[in-house]
């Protein structure tokens, strides 16, 4: 079983592209060479992949990018937003100066109000999500689930990868549920995901709750989303997008209670006597809540497939905006301050700028039959009746719940050789553009 999911992850993570690497040499002023260009451009490579769009103003990529989630493009989910966002390159509104050169293979700045996306390198480029995926299991359970009610956390819950990130939270322990969002939002604590999916999946548990995400995200349009993993923590066929990540993070920031979780610096996780634990604090990780002003929160993200996610949102003027950011290395920007120079480029375009726009819920829901091709030869190689990961988001069939949690779990093992323990994070500086971040694997 072990092998034949090592081989299903290779395959699904294999590129969707049948184009070489382009080399990554760089030219004047650290410009991309011809060959870098093309591809960020998205040249042609199969059916319903664009040839349109300049390149995205990148500082240079890893020698080795990540591999990619496997869907080949479809024009239809491409499409959703605005025909202009079916792009693998750069679009900004018509006399824009230029967005800032960041890391991210691709990104979104959008309204959060209006909904208006004001730009994007390739929003609707398939990428994994590391730990920004808390944002659709929050999107999903922070409806279902009471804040008060006091919880016991299980075994189960705590089943994490070992030097992933963790609240610190104890088996067995009692806490109100509002207490493991703090921890989830604040920390990104992958045994406070568990807990939540599995509270909020029903009889089905911890499938059930991913089920569920993924019912949510076609919800909301995001038709380039699926989960597998509810913290994040990779597993073959788990992917998503720059534009549907905004979509997520515009129906978390529509609930109350998210922003003010998301905007908490510091949390008291309580004592546990009867475990002889004792109480202790938790800091948020997010750090645009202390070096940008206006900001609102947001979520950080890490794993050495995905390499640093980031989404951040703020307000100035009485506008809102959030960005989200996907695939980025820190050479010498964090994710949060990638993401802030995106929010400042947003914020000085005229409040009319507009490249396309969010779907409202409900309104972009059809299955996008490339996902249902890949999620096919997933579950029939596994010898499933169905989905891989609960359905929803266009994986079609139903799949008893004791195989979807085993095969939730067993996806997210066979990356676990491939990614690193978790490191000390470097403190962050306002004035001066610090050492790389050490990254933890979210």
């Amino acid at each position: 079983m072990r092998g034949l999911l090592a081989a299903l992850a290779a395959a699904l993570l294999a590129p969707a592209s049948t184009v070489p690497a382009p080399a990554l040499a760089q030219g004047p002023a650290g410009t991309p060479t011809a060959g870098l260009a093309q591809a960020r451009a998205g040249t042609p490579t199969r059916a319903g992949r664009p040839a349109a769009g300049p390149p995205c103003p990148n500082v240079p990529a890893p020698a080795s990018p990540p591999p990619q989630p496997p869907p080949a493009p479809d024009p239809a989910a491409r499409a959703v937003g605005g025909a202009a966002l079916a792009t693998a390159g750069l679009v900004t509104p018509p006399s824009a100066p230029a967005p800032p050169p960041v890391t991210a293979t691709s990104w979104v700045v959008a309204d959060l109000d209006s909904g208006a996306v004001l730009g994007g390198c390739g929003p609707h480029e398939y990428a994994s999500p590391a730990s920004v995926q808390k944002l659709l299991l929050t999107a999903t359970m922070l409806p279902r689930l009471d804040p008060n009610r006091e919880v016991t956390l299980t075994a189960g819950d705590l089943a994490i990868e070992p030097g992933s990130s963790a609240v610190g939270l104890a088996e067995g322990g009692r806490y109100r549920i509002e207490t493991i969002w703090l921890g989830l939002l604040l920390k990104s604590g992958n045994e406070a995901a568990n807990a939540l999916a599995r509270l909020g999946g029903g009889p089905d548990g911890l499938a059930g709750g991913v089920r569920a995400m993924n019912e949510e995200a076609s919800r909301l349009g995001a038709l380039q989303t699926h989960a597998v993993t509810p913290s994040g923590l990779d597993g073959p066929g788990q992917f998503t997008s720059a534009y549907d990540l905004a979509l997520i993070a515009r129906a978390c920031f529509a609930d109350p209670a998210f922003r003010r979780y998301t905007a908490t610096r510091v949390a008291e996780i309580p004592g546990q006597p009867a475990l002889h634990e004792k109480p202790f604090q938790i800091q948020n990780d997010n750090q645009l809540l202390d070096h940008y002003p206006g900001a609102l929160g947001g979520k950080t993200g890490f794993t050495d497939v995905a390499r640093h996610t980031y989404v951040g949102a703020a307000e100035r003027g009485g506008r809102r905006l959030v960005v989200t950011l996907l695939g980025a290395e820190i050479p010498t920007q964090r994710g949060w301050q990638q993401g802030a120079s995106l929010l400042d480029w947003g914020f000085a375009l005229p409040r009319d700028a507009a490249v396309g726009r969010l779907v409202r819920p409900g309104e972009a829901t059809s299955p996008s039959p490339s996902v249902t091709v890949a999620a096919s030869a997933l579950a029939g190689a596994a010898g499933l009746n169905g989905t891989a990961a609960g359905g929803g988001g266009g994986w079609p069939g139903s799949t008893p719940a004791a195989a979807v949690g085993a095969l939730v779990v067993a996806g997210g093992a066979v990356l676990l050789a491939r990614r690193r323990r978790q490191a000390t994070r470097l403190a962050a500086s306002s004035t001066a553009l610090p050492a790389p971040e050490l990254p933890e694997p979210d």
